[in-house]
């Protein structure tokens, strides 16, 4: 079997959760199957050495001057057909309307289908065009796929109810956790990216960025809460977030006292999260909607006490008592958790072990052999028809 995946954006610098997952699920393959081809098809970018050299594997690079819509619907389809895929899998909610090749489509989160507008305050104009996008093609891909996956039995059963799927077409599939994320304890590389990152001493780790999604605001205010008890004692740190937009957040609140604990470290490469992730007090994720939530198993694989959200697939993938769950529209919640993991040293010793053994749960290497059992189903499906 010829086994073509889509990985348009894997090449870029700065890779998103749905590129990971899609490096992740393609090095894992690597691992398990020698017996099928599998042909990746990516855009050209700087980071052209992310996917490892395998004998069974061919990365096709396809260049498009109409853009993502252009690469996805035009050069990805006729790609796939020329290198002769018996199933093309898009790996990120969207993919080619039309395709002579059989789809087999990862719809992480249908979010853009329950709401999202062009005139809304919140979120850029590049999410929102691209959520509009989104809402164009995703459900006629979907409805011709030949199976869909998605990341949570949430998820699944969000998208059952929207497009109101029959059968087994559509299947949950859990992400998980590279392996690279544990506790550092190892003092010279602590120190090292200490210093590159100018980390303060005591500080929240919170994986904020413009999605609304992600509640930063709701994260500021209640950490602006918290300084009022403990002042001064703990920074916030985020990462690759607009300066301007933050001091628009700070000051729409009225909390611009905070601004001075806030350090922002510009982008992080992946590689260097754990290291940060086990400097800190607490992992911080209190979204107001995820599919998964990888960076929860994440903060938990690092040895550090998790906030995260009672809403959508978060309960799912924290577990029932790995980590702290908190009403993420209630802000005072969230401070209240920051209170208790400080003050608490007992409950917080018993969320690092908990949540230690939670994230062994999850891992690469499970998702890519349920994913490779699905595309021999699919084959095997199409062979038969």
């Amino acid at each position: 079997m010829k086994i073509g995946i889509e990985g348009q954006r894997l090449f870029r610098k700065k890779k998103h959760g749905m590129d990971m997952v899609a490096l992740e699920l393609i090095k894992n393959l690597q691992k398990i199957d020698s017996k099928n081809e599998y042909v990746v098809f990516v855009r050209p970018d700087v980071d052209d050495t992310c996917i490892p050299d395998a004998p069974n594997f061919k990365i096709v690079e396809l260049d498009s001057k109409w853009g993502y819509p252009g690469w996805e619907q035009i050069a990805l389809p006729k790609a796939a057909y020329r290198e002769g895929c018996d199933v093309l899998h898009c790996t990120s909610n969207t993919g080619p309307l039309f395709s002579k090749v059989p789809l087999i489509t990862t719809l992480h989160d249908i979010i853009y289908l329950e709401s999202i507008s062009l005139l809304k305050k919140e979120g850029t104009w590049y999410q929102k065009l691209g959520n509009m996008y989104r809402r164009y093609c995703v459900p006629p891909v979907i409805r011709k796929s030949k199976k869909v996956i998605t990341v949570s039995n949430y998820e699944k059963d969000r998208i059952n109810k929207h497009f109101g799927f029959e059968g087994e077409r559509l299947t949950a599939i859990y992400n998980g956790v590279g392996e690279h994320f544990k506790k550092v304890t190892d003092a010279e590389q602590l120190r090292s990216i200490k210093d590159q990152y100018n980390l303060p001493d005591k500080f929240f780790f919170f994986l904020g960025n413009t999605d609304p999604k992600k509640n930063t605001k709701g994260v500021l205010k209640a950490f602006a809460d918290f300084n009022k008890e403990y002042p001064g004692q703990y920074q916030l740190v985020m990462l690759d977030y607009d300066k301007a937009e933050l001091h628009r957040l700070l000051s729409s609140q009225g909390i611009e006292e905070i601004k001075e604990l806030i350090h922002l470290t510009g982008y992080v490469t992946n590689t260097d999260l754990p290291a940060i992730i086990s400097q800190s007090s607490v992992f911080l994720y209190p979204s107001l909607r995820e599919s998964f939530g990888i960076p929860i198993l994440e903060g938990m694989a690092c040895g550090v006490p998790v906030i995260t959200s009672n809403t959508s697939s978060m309960p799912e993938v924290a577990g029932e008592d790995a980590a702290l769950l908190v009403d993420p529209l209630d802000t005072s919640q969230i401070t209240k958790a920051l209170i208790t993991v400080i003050e608490d040293e007992m409950l917080t010793k018993l969320l690092v072990e908990k949540g230690i053994q939670r994230a062994k749960h999850f891992s690469w290497e499970a998702m890519a052999k349920n994913v490779l059992e699905l595309y021999e189903n699919v084959h095997y499906e199409i062979q038969e028809s």
